[in-house]
């Protein structure tokens, strides 16, 4: 469990295992995908490797299968997606797949230009069909600059006669079908003839011999007629061949290809390694996690089982200084919420995993910024057709449809929590619901309980709380009460609720993080940072913006006139002033004390974090150095070594921190105010949505109300799915994004470490 909250204990070991089984228990350890290989061979450029034949006879092989492949699909033969065959490459594989696929390939590309020739053999004994009575062929689009330019040359001394050949079947299988024409030009004179005979080779037009008499001219076209009835069948037995051969290349393709990454994985792994004198043993490094030791040990031993190796491997764990790659285990419902976190930047070697907070704050604060339950019901609905299927989504190949499926499960968070705060507000496509019946009642306000009869007259209604029975005293059960929904001064209500709702949010939110830091100091044993930093930065924030909170909360909770209410911005920038001159600046009596203390507390704050922790370093070099000049004078032989750090550099960092964390504390803050308004920004959007577009055609009452209903209503989903799910969505998914990255991580998450990238043959197959 530990391991979800920070990333896996890594170690460093040390592989020992014979030449001969090297593939085995390599693709051993490519199948359980845990295990990362380090580069014992860092200065060695690519070409000097000792693999590197035969992972560029792996490349030649891929570029193999990619042509197979384009011609399998440019013939829309089906590729099976799943196969079986599991066999453990081995370097003889390289040399059978490589004249396999070199044969195949040549067949190929021999059919092709057989093909090829064919069909053009077979267009000019078409042509000729077609040009018994004229001259010759040229490509439709050319003919209206051939004709312009023959009347120019000759005055219109000719007879020219055209018409445009219909393709046959043969044609049409052609991969682009060219539209041509037959003509026929009537002149005097070999010198003109010649002429048009150069402006046809101009033009790439086509010229046929047409015999003189009528009996050549028969004879002629039944001999084209034969010859073409011969190649219609020399071309259908040829793309039944190609067929054939395709089908049965596409059969084995998924496997060849997964066959061959493997091999160049493997290769690729291999020089990574190191050979002894002997050329009989392999030395490999890898990072693994220590929970995973044995796994890895006992694939080490199958793999060389397999290859009938007579020593078994040996696995050595290995002290080493160097920093471990950061490895979060995951699965399929954490994966796109890890992705987000690493997108920022991977985190530090067993520094704390931001991921498992994220799923419920991220969700959550998109909600407040998006609280509909409708549009969040709709939301939830894809995400639930999303999970449902798929595996058929990822069959279309689609990045942005990956996409959306790669993140399925957000978008079905953010649905569910989208439903629970538009309950909380009671904002449902911009209506509201009714369940508990409203807190507020009217009839008090009028004769005889009211205080005068005016207000039958009245267009808009005061209700006052202060009056008997207006208002029950118990407020409604679950979120906003739906008389706020036809309330006039709804907007003022609502924007007062959600600007001091999102500034409560971001410094909890804020404080949260602060306090993961605290978690990260402990487990890595830094004591000094949980008194020079922590301790001051929580102190700081809560002396401050901890005071905001509970003004607005007391402000609640308290009882008084909207007129006479101060104002908490008010309170607050007078706090910061020290101004108590003004009034109706006091919200309850020993308010003046209190803030001055708060902000002294605050002031003093800044200092701590300043200067403390470089003093403190300062010390602490200059005993070393003190020390380390004791022990040459008196001769003490031991490894003393002055610290070279420079104190400039370090009061620069410290200052960079405090400024960054005092300044930052205020405008991330303010950053949270982006909840309110994008909340305002949706609901006011839907409101619009409603009143402007459905809301005209449910008020038409005329014989064809309904056919301008269900055009309005068509309408309506359309701009809903558009501009509020799709853009608004988009929106505030980009700042609840920031939210995180921006004003919580930085609180306590470096991200500044390296991913573990194991090599893992289900990850290479996922690619495909």
């Amino acid at each position: 469990m530990d391991s979800f909250f920070r990333s896996e204990e890594m170690c460093l070991v040390q592989l020992f295992f014979q030449t001969e089984s090297a593939h085995n228990c390599i693709n051993e350890l490519g199948h359980l995908g845990l295990v990362q290989f380090k580069d014992l061979n860092p200065g060695t450029v690519a070409f000097q490797r000792r693999f590197v034949k035969e992972v560029k006879k792996c490349e030649e092989m891929e570029r193999i299968l990619r042509f197979l492949e384009n011609e399998v699909v440019k013939s829309n033969i089906p590729i099976p997606a799943d196969f079986t065959s599991e066999t453990i490459p081995v370097p003889r594989d390289v040399l059978d797949l490589e004249s396999r696929f070199d044969k195949l390939e040549q067949e190929l590309k021999e059919i092709n230009s057989n093909r090829d020739t064919l069909r053009q053999n077979f267009t000019q004994l078409m042509e000729i069909n077609h040009l018994l009575f004229v001259a010759g062929v040229i490509k439709h689009e050319r003919f209206p600059a051939f004709e312009k330019i023959l009347w120019r040359l000759f005055h219109g001394n000719f007879v020219l006669r055209h018409a445009e050949i219909k393709p046959h079947e043969e044609e049409n299988m052609a991969e682009d079908p060219v539209k041509k024409d037959v003509f026929v030009v009537f002149v005097q004179g070999d010198q003109i003839r010649g002429k048009i005979r150069k402006l046809c080779d101009g033009f790439h037009a086509s010229m046929y011999p047409c015999p003189n008499n009528a009996y050549a001219r028969k004879e002629m076209r039944t001999n084209a007629n034969t010859r073409i009835e011969d190649l219609r069948l020399v071309l259908k037995r040829t793309e039944e061949f190609r067929e054939t051969t395709l089908t049965a290349a596409a059969a084995n393709l998924q496997e060849w290809t997964s066959k061959v990454k493997k091999m160049k994985a493997i290769y690729y792994t291999l020089n990574l390694c190191n050979i002894d004198i002997t050329q009989k043993l392999i030395v490999a490094e890898i990072w693994c996690p220590v929970s995973d030791l044995n796994s890895v040990h006992t694939a080490l031993i199958h793999g060389s089982e397999q290859s009938g190796s007579s020593l078994s491997p040996v696995v050595n764990r290995i002290q080493t200084q160097q920093t471990p790659p950061t490895f979060n285990r995951v699965n399929s419902f954490t994966t796109g919420f890890q992705s987000i976190i690493d997108a920022y930047g991977v985190g530090n070697y067993q520094e704390i995993n931001p991921a498992p907070y994220t799923m419920v704050t991220f969700p959550f604060l998109f909600a407040v910024m998006f609280g509909d339950c409708g549009h969040g019901l709709v939301m939830t609905l894809l995400a639930l057709w999303l999970i449902l299927h798929q595996e058929h989504f990822r069959k279309l190949k689609n990045e942005l449809i990956d996409m959306l499926v790669d993140g399925r499960y957000i978008i079905f968070l953010m649905g569910l929590f989208s439903i629970y705060t538009g309950l909380i507000y009671n904002d449902c496509f911009s209506k509201s619901f009714n369940v508990f019946g409203s807190s507020w009642s009217v009839r008090p306000m009028f004769h005889p309980h009211g205080p005068n009869d005016t207000l039958h007259d009245s267009g808009h209604l005061h209700l006052d709380p202060l009056v008997s029975g207006v208002y029950s005293g118990n407020p409604y059960p679950f979120g906003v009460d739906p008389i706020w929904n036809i309330a006039s001064n709804k907007l003022s209500f609502l924007n007062s609720y959600k600007m001091k709702m999102s500034v409560i949010m971001g410094v909890a939110h804020m404080l949260f993080g602060v306090t993961l830091s605290l978690v990260n100091y402990i487990f890595f044993r830094n004591l000094k940072d949980v008194a020079l930093q922590f301790i001051p930065e929580v102190i700081f924030m809560l002396s401050l913006f901890g005071y905001l909170i509970f003004l607005i909360l007391y402000k609640w909770c308290v009882v008084m006139k909207s007129e006479s209410a101060p104002s908490i911005l008010l309170l607050f920038i007078n706090m910061m002033l020290f101004d108590y001159s003004s009034e109706g600046t006091v919200l309850y009596r020993t308010q003046k004390p209190v803030q001055i203390f708060l902000v002294v507390v605050a002031v003093l704050m800044v200092p701590w974090l300043l200067f403390a922790k470089p003093l403190l370093l300062y010390r602490k070099h200059k005993f070393l150095s003190l020390q380390f000049c004791l022990s040459l004078f008196f001769g003490v032989k031991k490894a003393f070594f002055s610290l070279q750090v420079s104190m400039a550099d370090i009061f620069v960092y410290q200052g960079i921190h405090t400024i960054e964390y005092c300044l930052g504390c205020i405008s991330n803050t303010a950053s949270y105010l982006r909840l309110w308004a994008l909340s305002l920004a949706h609901a006011e959007l839907s409101e619009v949505l409603w009143k402007m577009v459905l809301q005209v055609a449910l008020r038409v009452t005329s014989g064809m109300g309904s056919v301008l209903l269900a055009v309005t209503f068509a309408a309506f989903a359309v701009l809903t799915v558009t501009i509020l799910l799709v853009m608004e969505g988009l929106s505030a998914f980009l700042h609840a994004l920031r939210l995180h990255w921006v004003e919580f991580q930085n609180k306590f998450y470096k991200g500044s470490g390296y991913k573990f990238t194991p090599l893992s043959f289900d990850r290479m197959r996922d690619m495909q």
